[in-house]
């Protein structure tokens, strides 16, 4: 079905209505940052949980609340009193093709960055203040990340924007730290990046669901396919332009299994 310009912003911006909201949570990997409290509880587990955010969605709050439970549900205090030698107990860790060996270095490249260059937040903003882009912030976080050497299997799970990759996990975990219009999903916690400045998350259905109403033409989940799709949601939203991804997950995820949530 073919939609006009102003079809398609009452569509996008009714079921934004729909998925923007507290029972959006029940079945999304935020669940964990959200039984946080301390600022750096949330961006920690928030970053951990995006980073095994792909397959079953039950598999990955189980293997993330596993992971909060390893580190005494309270990961900014672990990494800040503990050391390799007391992560034993994290050995079994498995989630997909990450494992024990890829959280062992996502842990040190965590302390790094606390104890070095001032936490997450600071190092995703002076990313962003260096380009004025969300690719920018990626770039620079991704090389900040492997400061201290990697494991050559370890850096796939950082997404390369260089190299044209969509970093979805990354984005949607943007989204999650910067995005703030009290409807209680988004945190806004950080307030060094615009909300308008956000790119979209895109996977699979995202993207099919774009592709099926006219939003994207590229046929590829790359970058590109990010900066075309975020450019045209720029055109119904373009101070908030990723709330669209309400829309568009829960098109492509809920709808097309029948369990379509409301507020």
């Amino acid at each position: 079905m073919m939609y006009t310009h102003n079809e398609l912003y009452t569509l996008l911006e009714e079921k934004v209505k729909q998925y923007n909201c507290p029972e959006f949570i029940k079945s999304d990997p935020i669940l964990i940052p959200k039984q946080f409290s301390q600022k750096e509880n949330i961006e920690i587990s928030g970053f951990l949980t995006a980073t095994i955010a792909w397959g079953q969605r039950p598999t990955i709050l189980k293997n993330a609340k596993k992971l909060m439970q390893a580190m005494d549900n309270n990961p900014f205090h672990f990494l800040k009193d503990t050391t390799e030698n007391d992560w034993s107990h994290l050995s079994g860790f498995k989630h997909r093709t990450f494992n024990s060996a890829d959280l062992f270095f996502f842990m040190k490249s965590l302390q790094h960055i606390y104890r070095n260059h001032g936490g997450l937040e600071q190092v995703f903003t002076e990313g962003f203040r260096n380009g004025q882009t969300v690719f920018s912030a990626l770039a620079h976080f991704r090389d900040v990340f492997f400061e201290t050497g990697s494991l050559p299997r370890t850096r796939k799970h950082v997404p390369d924007v260089l190299k044209n990759a969509s970093a979805k996990r990354l984005n949607m975990y943007l989204r999650w730290m910067v995005r703030n219009d009290n409807a209680g999903v988004d945190f806004g916690l950080w307030k060094g990046i615009p909300v308008s400045a956000l790119m979209l998350p895109l996977d699979v259905h995202t993207g099919n669901i774009s592709r099926g109403l006219g939003l994207l033409q590229r046929t590829q989940n790359d970058w590109k396919a990010v900066a075309e799709v975020t450019d045209k949601l720029k055109e119904f939203d373009p101070d908030d332009p990723v709330k669209y991804d309400f829309a568009l997950f829960g098109m492509g995820i809920f709808e097309k299994t029948g369990t379509i949530k409301h507020c």
